[in-house]
């Protein structure tokens, strides 16, 4: 599962990035930037072209993998499998509704069920179950669904990010840092009516004491 995000050397596709880039609004894009973290939504490409069909997922499991993982090599959209796309780090995964990979990342998605159970009130919570949570939370007809905030800004947990008007912000420390898909920056201003695009059963699951893996940018 070593997944690549460029496209195949000697390809007509070489010199332009692939739409495959995943933003904290769930939307999908073309950048030259990496990220983090590969995941999926199920096949949503089209392998002959590799571009995206007009549909943005096929499955209700949306989940974030590694880029390496047992010296496999994917070539990206390279076939009828699972789309592979790709976060600037797991917050920003998060925020669009995905969640670990149990194949891949199976501790870091067992600690996170641990605190999705702690921070939810729930016991035994299967990979399904909190599937379909998510998808009740991350879309609304289709669109990203956004919440109104369960605490003052600066309350919520490192991890958590928030929208205000076409941009998105990491929370780390209880200051707001500017998404781009190159990484985080300072802001110097203060947001007003921001609000929450992490679902609010992953920020309960933050609280409860999941750390997400945040851009070396966020840590400055």
């Amino acid at each position: 599962m070593v997944s690549s995000e460029s496209p195949i050397r000697g390809s007509p596709f070489a010199t332009c990035p692939l739409q495959n880039r995943v933003t904290p609004t769930g939307e999908i894009i073309a950048t030259p930037h990496r990220g983090l973290f590969t995941g999926n939504r199920g096949i949503i490409h089209d392998p002959a072209t590799k571009t995206l069909l007009n549909k943005r997922w096929s499955s209700p499991a949306w989940i974030t993998c590694l880029c390496e993982f047992r010296g496999w090599r994917r070539p990206v959209m390279a076939r009828r499998s699972w789309t592979e796309l790709f976060f600037l780090d797991e917050a920003t995964a998060f925020a669009a509704g995905h969640r670990p990979c149990f194949f891949c990342r199976r501790d870091d998605a067992n600690r996170f069920r641990a605190a999705w159970e702690r921070g939810n009130g729930a016991s035994k919570v299967s990979a399904k179950a909190m599937d379909a949570q998510l998808h009740l939370e991350r879309l609304d007809h289709g669109r990203k669904r956004l919440h109104a905030l369960p605490v003052p800004l600066a309350e919520l947990p490192d991890g958590a990010m928030v929208q205000q008007g076409e941009q998105s912000f990491l929370m780390t420390r209880g200051r707001p840092l500017l998404w781009s898909p190159a990484g985080y920056a300072r802001v110097e201003y203060e947001l007003e009516g921001p609000m929450l695009l992490t679902p609010p059963s992953t920020l309960r699951a933050l609280n409860a004491g999941y750390q997400p893996a945040l851009h070396p940018t966020a840590l400055d």
